[in-house]
């Protein structure tokens, strides 16, 4: 109870609708306002449908509105007014609450000669989480959904449904920096116990930048066996002709002279036409150019530069027919990875076992030397030559198709190293793959037996391959002394470690048949059984080299000792005298044609099948927009011929679309619901950059609860068995991540890129006549170039000397950077567009509380009716706002490899713009995302609410001083955003969260936070129910919609942090 009289004044700073004092008294500090009262003082005015101005009579909606007229007022008598009450209130000794304010109710009559109690708490402010009363969580979707059918009325006795982040104080308002500091990652844990699944990512992200580092016992391995260096740049110079000049760009007389080369030769036009702009009279002397055609400058290049091997040619001869195959000496192109000086910071020389815990318990497995076979072939080598430098050399063979028609193909053969890190061999601009050969890509059709045929084809890629790979025989026991790109001298042993492939290949490969395992005995019958049904074992190595040499013994022989053995009849397979090499266990997994193209192109038929095709459209169309997600307008069940990269997409949303949708016969959908969400947690997994031992039980976790449950598609009368080969590698995906490292290692997606640099651009280079000799001269002379370019680069820079880069798990800590534009979107928007065309109803307001707020010493403790008080003489001194219509997040370059900057997420909030045609028109976009309140973790959820972003604004920087205490230094970008429950438990049945708008008397509840709380998007499917409603678009749905699934699909982030 309040200990001050009643001052006649008072009536004049909080009138009622009819001027009268004094108004009923509202409830203490448990009583909760919604966002549809424009003051919080006005809430408890529910029964007045208006407030009068006692001097001027003007009518006004609110308190609030009332507390603005008299502040922004230039009639003198409301400014006298408003003077008269400031001073009052500033007269005012503060209040101090009494424990009976806690439970005085609504209905209480106030005590005539007290004043009004104020609220406890802010309108907009932070209250600990358990005063939250949020729906419970619960363990499945029904008793979810039942409890968030009237979501909109929820009990006010004791709730404060309202929630904010606290204000960033002075010291800590930096936009720029990134997500994760130290502030975040000791972040409060959350009040129920974490399920292991979080345990699990957070041990395997706490040891990401400093593993528990095992090292090989035997220190010499893959140390320089001799200490003088002699870098590869100053090996290159000496290489040069002309090289004892000045002339940083020699064989090139100038800067403007090599740049034109360089261009002529990496983005130039045709031969020709480059041939025809230089010879335009006067421009090759006016620019000082060494070269006056195509013809000359080429041979500057092919005599002058040094550069990678050159190919040759060699005919191969099967059943009486020579075959051109173009190829490099593998040796030399190993050798030349080795020793390129842009790697040398980053190479892997020996390997090691890296854990997660002290106790050496929790293994990890990321780059290939941190896999099991590195380590143990390096003991099997170091029995015969302790001391040795393994190089794996992975493999990469498929044919393409390099015109559109005439079906012209190129067969080309990539070659990388292992000890190269993953994260520079993705890249195709960093050049750490090579072009090792050209296959011929005959298809023999002279040949009018098949199975002679296939035979034939067989022998002849065997025999090209096994031409190309020979010198590896016998470097591979004796070894090869390299210099690395540092300089220093290794003993080098080159081994064949990985062949990668799409399924064809491999079978092509490993010489099994069609409808085998490449990697081990499963007959074709149960291919589609889980791991704990399916009788296999890995393939027989021994028995089917003993196969192989029953080749002396006669043809017939040879057959069926290969028979017996489970592979075809090839004649020396290419990987047959090879050490160290076991071709079944060097078939690794392929994510891009095996799940992407495989296994989710047959889910995508399925789904389409049980579920109706017009339903599964309709609901792509509704889907709300985010930078994860690529709407597919048309739907996605009548495209044809889709490429990974759509299917990778179609994943992000493909489970939660599905959900409540009808099956044939009135199905229940729970065992489909389970089957996609294992595949797609499955599919996550396995595309993780970093395992642990721990994630790799989840890897098979995943695919056992597709298995468990597939034969839902069975009773649908949609399979009849699931005897797919590519379903049944998937059993084998955790042990090859044990052997060679994490999937990204080698997936063929990324010679699939290759395809257009060194094959469909080599081939357009060409007159299309004897082509592939063309075509090896072009990339030749383009690696050339590439080779000089870094030599300039470094004769620019100097020979500054760089730390080499100890090999670290790779990117599980998500780092980013949240950036700004420069200059706003729109320089100024008024008030009330910002109303109007954004959608922030109660702007001012809140803008104003968010002030009020922040002009408060830190640690003052206030009422909410005193901040109420506050908010209502906030002047706002300005008409209109700078508005951005964008935040993003970019990419930062932890493992100091030079990688470019990306954007990796944004956040738009914009309304839409209409054009004379509708089709030029843009609809409104209004994002949600993950908004911190200070406490929140990198995988947690804990500390995260999901709020809509309406807009994003600076106050001007003239106001600033008005508006704040020169203690409290302002973020430079405020966000107003509406906010959504707390995200309930998974479900059982598809595992995702559901949330639902904060909704209050029919109106939402809003905040003004700082941008640098949006901590990244969130994209929320709507729960469509059995039929999507047709009047939903994807412009509206987040506000049509009453309740959603956060989608844990989006990308890994949002996989490992609400999975």
């Amino acid at each position: 109870m309040s200990p001050h009289p009643r001052h006649p004044l008072s009536a004049l700073a909080c009138p009622s609708s009819t001027g009268g004092w004094p108004p009923p008294t509202p409830k203490s500090s448990g009583d909760y306002v919604s966002a549809s009262s424009t003051s919080l003082y006005a809430h408890s005015l529910m029964n007045m449908p208006e407030t009068t101005c006692p001097t001027c009579n003007k009518k006004l909606a609110s308190i609030s509105g009332y507390n603005q007229h008299l502040a922004k007022t230039t009639n003198p008598a409301c400014r006298d007014l408003y003077l008269t009450s400031r001073q009052f209130h500033a007269n005012l000794p503060p209040r101090v609450p009494q424990d009976d304010d806690q439970h005085m109710d609504i209905g209480d009559a106030p005590d005539p000669n007290q004043l009004p109690l104020d609220f406890e708490g802010d309108f907009f402010g932070t209250y600990a989480e358990d005063k939250l009363e949020w729906p419970a969580e619960f363990d499945d979707g029904e008793a979810m959904g039942d409890a968030l059918t009237d979501e909109e009325h929820l009990d006010d006795d004791g709730a404060h449904d309202e929630w904010e982040p606290p204000l960033v104080p002075s010291d800590n308002a930096h936009e720029g920096d990134d997500e994760h500091n130290d502030a975040q990652d000791q972040h409060t844990p959350d009040a129920q116990e974490p399920d292991p699944h979080h345990r699990v990512e957070q041990r395997l992200r706490d040891h990401e930048q400093v593993p528990i580092v095992v090292h090989y016992p035997d220190q010499r391995a893959g140390q320089p066996i001799n200490p003088t260096k002699q870098l590869s740049n100053a090996t290159y110079h000496a290489q040069l002709n002309g090289s004892g000049t000045d002339n940083v760009y020699a064989p090139f007389t100038s800067k403007l002279d090599w740049e034109m080369a360089r261009w002529a030769k990496l983005r130039g036009p045709s031969s020709t036409a480059f041939s025809e702009l230089v010879s335009i009279e006067g421009l090759s002397d006016t620019l000082g150019l060494s070269f006056k055609n195509s013809r000359e400058l080429n041979k500057i290049i092919d005599n002058e530069l040094p550069g990678r091997p050159k190919f040759k040619r060699e005919q191969i001869v099967i059943a009486d027919e020579a075959f051109d195959v173009y190829y490099r000496d593998i040796i030399e192109c190993i050798a030349a990875l080795f020793g390129d000086p842009n790697f040398a910071d980053f190479l892997a020389f020996v390997p090691e076992r890296h854990y997660a815990d002290e106790d050496e318990t929790v293994r990890l497995y990321h780059e290939m030397h941190t896999g099991k076979w590195w380590w143990n072939t390096q003991k099997s080598l170091d029995r015969e030559n302790p001391g040795a430098t393994i190089i794996p050399v992975i493999i990469s063979s498929d044919k393409t198709q390099v015109t559109l028609f005439r079906n012209k193909t190129a067969y080309p053969v990539y070659m990388t190293i292992g000890n190269i890190p993953k994260e520079i061999r993705r890249k195709p601009s960093r050049q750490a793959h090579v072009l090792l050969a050209y296959l011929p890509t005959t298809r023999l059709e002279h040949v009018t037996n098949k199975a002679s045929r296939r035979r034939m084809l067989a022998n002849l890629y065997h025999a090209c391959v096994g031409r190309v790979l020979a010198p590896l025989a016998a470097a591979g026991i004796n070894g090869v002394n390299m210099r690395s790109g540092n300089g220093a001298m290794h003993r080098c042993h080159p081994l064949f470690a990985c062949f990668v492939g799409d399924y064809p290949e491999q079978v092509l490969a490993t010489g099994v048949k069609t409808m085998q395992c490449p990697n081990c005995d499963v007959p074709s019958d149960e291919l589609g059984l889980a791991a704990g049904a399916a009788n296999y074992q890995p393939r027989n190595l021994d028995a089917v080299l003993d196969a192989l040499s029953a080749l002396d013994e006669g043809g017939l022989a040879f057959v069926r000792a290969c028979t017996e053995a489970g592979i075809k009849p090839i004649v020396h397979p290419y990987w047959e005298g090879l050490p160290f090499v076991n071709i079944f266990e060097s078939i690794t997994p392929d994510v891009l044609h095996q799940l992407y193209q495989g296994l989710v192109k047959h889910l995508l038929a399925w789904l389409s099948e049980a579920c109706g095709s017009a339903e599964i459209d309709a609901r792509c169309r509704r889907l709300p927009p985010n930078h994860h997600i690529r709407h597919f307008m048309k739907g996605i069940t009548t495209l044809s011929r889709l490429s990974g990269t759509e299917h990778s997409q179609i994943c992000r949303f493909l489970l939660g679309i599905i959900i409540d949708i009808k099956l044939p016969n009135n199905m229940s959908s729970s065992r489909l619901l389970r089957a996609v969400r294992g595949l797609m947690d499955f599919l996550y997994l396995a595309q993780y950059p970093c395992h642990s031992s721990e994630t790799l039980t989840f890897l098979d976790a995943a695919l056992d609860l597709f298995h468990d449950n597939k034969e839902i598609f069975v009773d649908l009368g949609i399979r009849n068995s699931f005897n797919l080969p590519k379903l049944h590698f998937a059993l084998h995906y955790a042990h090859m991540i044990r052997m060679y490292g994490t999937t990204d290692n080698y997936n063929t997606e990324y010679t699939e890129r290759l395809h257009i640099d060194l094959a469909k651009d080599a081939y357009r280079s060409t007159n299309h006549k004897n082509e592939f000799a063309q075509m090896t001269t072009w990339l030749e002379q383009r690696e050339k170039n590439f080779r000089h370019e870094k030599y300039v680069q470094w004769r620019l820079a100097g020979t500054a000397h760089h730390p080499h880069h100890h090999p670290r798990p790779p990117e599980m800590s998500f780092c980013r950077t949240q950036t700004m534009t420069k200059h706003p979107s729109v320089k100024a928007v008024t008030m009330d567009k910002i109303v109007n065309e954004y959608g922030a109803t109660y702007f001012r307001e809140s803008l104003t509380r968010y002030i009020a707020k922040a002009s408060l010493p830190i640690n003052t403790a206030i009422t909410p009716r005193q901040l109420e008080d506050r908010a209502g003489d906030v002047y706002l001194p300005f008409q209109t706002l700078p508005v951005f219509h964008k935040v993003k997040w970019v990419s930062v370059d932890v493992r100091g490899q030079g990688n470019p900057q990306v954007t990796l997420d944004s956040v738009h909030a914009r309304p839409g713009r209409s054009r004379p045609f509708t089709s030029d028109s843009v609809s409104s976009r209004f994002d949600t995302a993950f908004i911190n309140d200070g406490t929140g973790g990198p995988l947690s959820i804990k500390g995260y609410r999901i709020g809509q972003v309406r807009v994003m604004f600076s106050i001007p920087p003239k106001a600033l001083s008005t508006l704040f205490p020169p203690t409290f230094r302002p973020p430079k970008h405020l966000a107003y955003v509406e906010w959504f429950t707390a995200l309930h438990a998974p479900d059982r049945n598809h595992g995702l969260r559901k949330v639902s708008r904060v909704i209050k008397n029919g109106e939402r509840l809003a905040s003004i936070i700082p941008i640098s709380n949006i901590h990244r998007s969130a994209h929320l499917i709507p729960h469509f129910g059995p039929n999507a409603p047709r009047e939903w678009s994807s412009a509206n749905v987040l506000d049509e919609c009453r309740t959603f699934f956060v989608n844990p699909y989006l990308d890994r982030h949002s996989f490992v942090t609400l999975r």
